[in-house]
């Protein structure tokens, strides 16, 4: 089997795709903001489209972006970041890509958890390297502990995410702490992506950076900063040596991050803007999962992120089986729990919340009807 034919669709894609044709869906399968992002955004691309802002930028990125992240690393987590630690990235998606090739050889084994965001594995399978699946659930919080990486032995590198998608759990810090710990210990990498922070609702997140400036760091603007279509990210970087690796791939592979999107986010370190939509998926969370509790199992309730993990197998139906019903009879998208992994995952639905509440009543009520029938 070639290294391409272990790559999987992206499952919620090809729903998204079946779903837009249809008309009258509920959208609640993808994981795409519905809010604008922060008003100084908007003022920075239009400013940057005015001085004709086209031409590449360095591979490593904007510099004034570069030290606005850093500078966010401190005034967010107070943690100190040089800016020439900091590469901007096109997307999330490239700075795993990126990260994957400059920390590891082709036959090397990464560490992920079943369940987990599936592009993980494809990113892996592109590049030769092996994924190495351990699995999580409710007994341990959803998380990769100390234990498990005893018991793969042998690895090249960790990578997690917090908070997770498809659960919205949060990595506790102790585990986190000793993860890290071992990680350096044994000469391992620690890739964190924290693509959903800005979107933690009861208790403070904390970077991987806390813990070790040793660590990998992704991160981007998707999320939290509501801007999914801009396709920028970025990653911390631990020394002159892997920024200079991870320069060269951009060079090749991307030449740069999108322009535009750059000048933009340039505009989107807006605190009290982002506060106000951390409160509005707070509350919105707190809806879909009142609406939805009793109909479904819910054993990972979302700290983070905008996911419910639902466990459907007391209808008698598989997660793949049911999300094509929903959408074929109630017209509501959701996505398979298969879509994550192996770990049971076929018992499993993923319901996203990133849309309003009038639309989010209004998904939780065919759902509710459809199982009244």
């Amino acid at each position: 089997m070639g290294r391409l034919d272990r790559v999987s669709p992206f499952i919620v894609m090809d729903i998204l795709k079946e779903a837009q044709v249809m008309g009258d869906v509920v959208h609640m399968e993808i994981g795409e903001p519905d809010l604008e992002p922060p008003p100084s955004v908007l003022e920075a691309l239009e400013r940057a489209i005015k001085e004709k802002r086209f031409y590449y930028t360095p591979s490593l990125g904007l510099w004034e972006l570069r030290e606005l992240i850093a500078q966010h690393y401190y005034q967010y987590y107070g943690v100190e970041v040089s800016p020439s630690r900091v590469v901007i990235t096109t997307g999330t998606s490239g700075a795993f890509l990126v990260a994957y090739t400059i920390l590891m050889d082709a036959g090397q084994k990464v560490v992920l958890s079943d369940p987990s965001y599936p592009c993980y594995k494809n990113f892996a399978h592109v590049l030769n390297i092996n994924p190495v699946f351990v699995n999580v659930d409710k007994s341990t919080g959803y998380q990769i502990t100390l234990d498990h990486l005893r018991e793969v032995g042998d690895f090249t590198a960790v990578h997690i995410s917090s908070p997770a998608n498809p659960t919205g759990t949060l990595y506790q810090d102790e585990n986190l702490r000793s993860l890290i710990e071992y990680c350096e210990e044994k000469g391992k990498y620690f890739i964190s992506d924290e693509i959903y922070h800005g979107l933690v609702y009861d208790r403070k997140e904390r970077t991987a950076l806390e813990f070790s400036e040793r660590a990998i760091v992704i991160n981007g603007f998707s999320k939290a900063f509501c801007m999914p279509g801009f396709r920028l990210g970025w990653m911390i970087l631990p020394d002159e040596v892997m920024v200079r690796r991870a320069e060269l791939i951009i060079q090749n592979l991307f030449i740069s991050a999108p322009v535009l999107s750059q000048y933009s986010a340039l505009g989107a370190f807006d605190y009290e803007y982002l506060e106000r939509v951390r409160e509005i998926y707070r509350k919105r969370r707190n809806l879909l999962y009142q609406e939805l509790k009793d109909v479904f199992d819910i054993d990972a309730y979302p700290e983070g992120a905008f996911y419910l993990w639902a466990r459907v197998e007391r209808y008698g139906l598989d997660g793949y089986s049911l999300s094509q019903k929903l959408l074929k009879e109630a017209k509501v998208a959701v996505t398979p729990g298969v879509d994550f992994g192996d770990n049971n995952t076929d018992k499993y639905i993923r319901i996203s919340f990133a849309k309003d509440g009038g639309t989010l009543k209004e998904g939780a009520r065919r759902i509710r009807d459809y199982f009244m029938r």
